[in-house]
């Protein structure tokens, strides 16, 4: 009897149990003890407990994440990355802890949640096109290319400056990385800093390896006397631009790439240059005799010459063939270090108005062999005259400017050990345009000699002109034109 009324007693509890739980299984909330994420989430409906972790992934976005790149770091919001939670099914298995279930099952369910309560992780992703573009727009401003160990040179000594390591971002790498941590490693509560994916070069260079750079290869100088204060300006811009370059064996050096743009931001003005056969100013007038100066320099330190072109026309401050021309990027002088060792160049302008360029590395060759070069004219063009009437002078003037010669040239590396000559080798072959000749006739006054000279100056007869102003005013002496 007492074991028959133990169970109808306990029967009865549990009936009473599900049918409280049955009441409270209708209304549609989750379970006192529940948490998502860290968010308590107890008594909430589905759409409330969805709105509170909305919430709380607006105020996630606003969270930092640290970013490091080499030694340097950048801060970047959540938000950034288009961070959101993607298993909303989590709500529902909320919603059915101890609702779902047999009645021991719900009923143990209730007691563990009292006890100890129940968190679900949010499962968090990130937008991968998102994430690209903030590494590319902000991580790879720290790429930087290894800058060599390099000299400087004070009070004739060379002093040794060490390299620094080049750096470049791997950029598909480091959004992996990101995206693998935001998916699977990251919490609020977590340092959030993360080390981007690098490539570290490093420069090229030492102590020891520079310490060979001492001895003087090749030098050149050439003379300003005859330049204005623009041009001479110019020459010093681009000799300092220069000055202080090391090339390692095996690099090649770009005059151009070195000494330009030609703006006044960088120490230009406004000189006489080439253009067309004619003599007319430009910015940075007179670099060409810095590339001149230059490869001179370059030709007695014996190093390989891969580009060099001579000048449209002759130039006054080196023999034919012996010039270098700058113009645009199709005018270029390059040579390599063909040496072993590194070389060190040394370019300045002096107070006596020269422009000097010192080649320095190690000296290889024999102290008895001389190289010498030999300029060799094969030819000479002439000008191209055009005639032109001036109604501001009168009959009887007439100036004549410019005319510079062309020729054809060649230019000679001549060789010899202990005075005897053992090698003479073409170094290049140059041609040069005759410069424009203008010559300018007066054509005011008497109407019928006018009419006549015109008419000649229209056939461009020069002969024919002189005739017809012969006896008249004596021709003016021909202009003075610098030579850039």
């Amino acid at each position: 009897m007492k074991r028959y009324m133990k169970k109808l007693c306990m029967g009865i509890c549990l009936l009473v149990l599900a049918t409280g739980m049955t009441a409270f299984a209708a209304e549609d909330t989750i379970l006192s003890g529940v948490k998502i994420g860290g968010i308590d989430v107890s008594g909430m409906t589905r759409t409330e407990a969805v709105q509170a972790l909305e919430e709380y992934e607006k105020q996630m976005g606003g969270e930092k994440l640290s970013l490091l790149i080499g030694d340097q770091q950048v801060e970047a919001s959540l938000s950034d990355f288009g961070i959101t939670f993607e298993n909303t099914d989590m709500i529902d298995e909320a919603l059915s802890i101890g609702r779902v279930g047999n009645i021991v099952k719900r009923y143990k369910d209730q007691k563990d949640l009292q006890h100890n309560g129940k968190e679900f992780a949010l499962e968090w992703t990130a937008d991968e096109a998102l994430v690209r573009t903030y590494v590319q727009e902000h991580c790879t401003q720290f790429d930087r290319e290894a800058q060599n160990a390099t000299l400087t040179r004070e009070n004739g000594e060379f002093n040794f400056v060490p390299g620094v390591q080049g750096l470049v971002l791997d950029v598909e790498g480091s959004v992996r990385t990101i995206m693998d941590y935001l998916e699977q490693g990251w919490s609020d509560e977590a340092s959030n800093q993360i080390t981007l994916l690098t490539k570290i070069t490093e420069p090229e260079g030492s102590a020891e390896q520079l310490a060979n750079v001492k001895d003087l290869l090749g030098t050149f100088s050439t003379s300003l006397t005859s330049s204005n204060a623009n041009r001479i300006k110019n020459v010093n811009s681009a000799s300092n631009y220069i000055d202080g370059t090391v090339l390692y064996p095996g690099e090649e050096f770009s005059t151009h790439d070195v000494i330009a743009p030609f703006t006044a931001e960088r120490g230009y003005a406004e000189a006489a240059n080439y253009v067309n056969g004619e003599i007319v100013d430009g910015m940075g007038g007179g670099v060409c005799q810095v590339s001149t100066t230059l490869y001179n320099a370059v030709l007695r330190a014996e190093l390989e010459v891969t580009e060099r072109a001579p000048h449209s026309m002759t130039v006054s401050y080196v023999k034919l063939s012996e010039d270098a021309a700058i113009a645009g990027t199709w005018k270029d002088l390059k040579f390599r270090n063909s040496s072993q060792y590194p070389i060190y160049i040394e370019g300045y302008t002096t107070s006596d108005k020269k422009v000097v360029f010192n080649i320095y590395g190690k000296e290889t060759r024999d102290s008895n062999r001389q190289v010498t070069f030999e300029s060799v004219k094969l030819g000479e063009s002439g000008s191209n005259t055009v005639l032109v009437a001036d109604a501001g002078q009168p009959l009887g003037y007439k100036s004549a400017s410019g005319g510079q010669k062309g020729a054809t040239a060649e230019l000679y590396k001549v060789v010899t050990i202990d005075g005897v000559q053992v090698e003479r080798t073409r170094v290049n072959k140059s041609t040069y345009q005759g410069g424009k000749r203008t010559v300018v006739y007066g054509v005011a006054g008497d109407p019928v000699l006018s009419e006549n000279l015109r008419a000649a100056i229209a056939l461009q007869d020069e002969a024919l002109a002189d005739a017809n102003i012969a006896g008249l005013v004596p021709p003016a002496p021909p202009a003075e034109v610098p030579v850039p």
